[in-house]
């Protein structure tokens, strides 16, 4: 056992294509895929702890995955987290919309501080690589309250010693959502001509599979630098 991804967001719409890529890529040998409820699948290389996101830096993970345990497969899965014999990347594709969450103060709290939390926890665990799904106009001073959200979240993310920080930033993302967004549909059927036409780089949409492609690719690659932005025009070539 060489490498672990830890992955928050997965029932989502880039965390689903991101696990399942997760899974075939043969550099990883376990996926611990974090949240607030089980998926309902399972794989060998799959290991699913549940909690309260918002507490996720007194969670004892230990005890998480001795409840998972089954003839002591895990113990040396804990062992070799605990003696940091393991690479770790960490991969978050958490988000939600203000409609969803209801509010903005519950919107900023899946969109930052369970974000951050997980980071910070990873991190705690050895994760020495974080990538994260932020947007195209994340900007802590913009007047729009998404895009503030996001630029906030990025900052405070700087702050966490990772040894390397990959943030990204698509466009619209086209893929299978299982709830129906009508703004996002509309705004699919304007802009999807950019992709056939292959024009506007960084506006036109990106597929889903693409974010996590690239957020992978970026992973496992030599970086000489600590921070680093990947725009949505970055990952079309994924």
């Amino acid at each position: 056992m060489k490498k672990v991804a830890f992955l928050a967001g997965t029932s989502g719409l880039i965390g689903m294509q991101l696990l399942h890529q997760l899974i075939k890529d043969t550099g990883y040998d376990v996926i611990i895929s974090v949240g607030r409820r089980k998926l309902a699948l399972k794989h060998e290389k799959l290991v699913q702890v549940e909690g309260d996101m918002g507490r996720i830096l007194d969670w004892d993970l230990e005890e998480k995955l001795r409840a998972e345990d089954i003839g002591g497969l895990m113990f040396p899965l804990w062992e070799a987290l605990e003696n940091h014999k393991l690479e770790i990347h960490a991969f978050c594709t958490l988000g939600t919309t203000i409609k969803k969450a209801g509010s903005q103060a519950k919107f900023k709290e899946v969109d930052h501080d369970f974000v951050v939390g997980f980071a910070a926890w990873a991190k705690k665990l050895g994760a020495s690589r974080f990538l994260v799904v932020s947007a195209m106009g994340a900007d802590p001073q913009s007047k729009i309250f998404y895009n503030k959200v996001k630029g906030e979240t990025e900052e405070d993310l700087k702050v966490i010693p990772f040894e390397y920080l990959g943030i990204f930033r698509p466009s619209l993302l086209l893929g299978h959502r299982s709830e129906f967004r009508f703004g996002e549909e509309m705004a699919k059927i304007f802009m999807k001509p950019l992709v056939w036409f292959k024009l506007t780089r960084n506006v036109r949409p990106i597929y889903d599979y693409q974010v996590a492609k690239a957020m992978i690719h970026h992973a496992n690659q030599v970086k000489s630098v600590k921070v680093e932005v990947i725009s949505s025009g970055d990952m079309q070539s994924f």
